[in-house]
């Protein structure tokens, strides 16, 4: 997008220091941590891609991307980062148009990258056992402009699934294999079920699980990803490599199976 920022755009504001802070214009003037007191509505007709003085630093201003969106989130809870929540989406195959469940909401970083995966004619449905994470992971969505295809259910998903023919459901609760039953139910045939765990043992229970029920292509995967620092006398890996967070197991729906596909 080129212009300048219009009346009701949701922007970002990088620093010098590449830190992010999503700006709803239509919002009221407030301190913003990082910041400073801020009228929202003083960004219209700012160049997108400008800088823009603010007290005392320098930020640009450009559109978010869902990549900003999702680090400059306000966290609740400890959340899927980006590069599991890429490979969640290409893995199961999410696209424009599918409804999508997802279990265990936390700040709502995943459901913001599922949400504008399946954008502008799907829906993402999102359970969760505590209303004080929905209504936080509400509030993100409600920034980022995407809660509009996000549906909020206040329920434990392991006592069952509501929708049917589903395109995906992606789990990340602490005992996801209580839930793969009702997913298998609720998936469509060719549909994926995906579990985000952040210990091995969470793992070996799920799969087997898994193996109990009509699916096929079970794998486990772990991401692990490492910056390359390029500078002008060499090039070395960056200190700050992005180590173990959790394992992603996949598995997609069939009529019939056996017990080790």
């Amino acid at each position: 997008m080129t212009g300048s920022v219009q009346p009701g755009d949701r922007v970002v504001l990088i620093d010098e220091s590449f830190r992010k802070i999503l700006i709803d214009t239509t919002a009221k003037t407030d301190r913003i941590p990082g910041v400073g007191v801020l009228n929202p509505a003083s960004l219209v007709g700012v160049a997108y891609g400008s800088q823009l003085r603010i007290g005392s630093k320098l930020f640009w201003i450009l559109v978010p991307s869902v990549m900003d969106k999702m680090h400059g989130l306000k966290r609740k809870a400890q959340v899927i980062l980006p590069r599991d929540a890429a490979h969640i989406i290409l893995q199961c195959g999410i696209e424009a148009g599918q409804t999508v469940c997802e279990a265990g909401i936390g700040s709502g970083s995943l459901t913001m990258a599922l949400a504008t995966a399946v954008a502008p004619t799907g829906k993402v449905i999102s359970y969760d056992l505590r209303q004080d994470f929905l209504d936080h992971a509400k509030m993100n969505l409600e920034l980022a402009d995407l809660a509009k295809y996000v549906t909020l259910r206040l329920k434990d998903i392991t006592t069952g699934i509501d929708e049917r023919e589903l395109d995906a459901v992606v789990l990340d609760i602490p005992d996801p294999w209580e839930a793969v039953a009702h997913a298998w139910t609720a998936l469509k045939v060719g549909g994926y079920l995906c579990s985000y765990s952040p210990l091995i043992s969470q793992v070996e229970q799920t799969v087997k699980e898994i193996r109990l029920h009509p699916f096929i292509e079970c794998t486990t995967l772990e991401n692990i990803q490492r910056e390359m620092v390029v500078g002008e006398r060499g090039t070395r890996p960056s200190f700050d490599m992005l180590g173990h967070t959790g394992y992603l197991t996949f598995a997609r729906k069939v009529l019939e199976s056996n017990t080790q596909a």
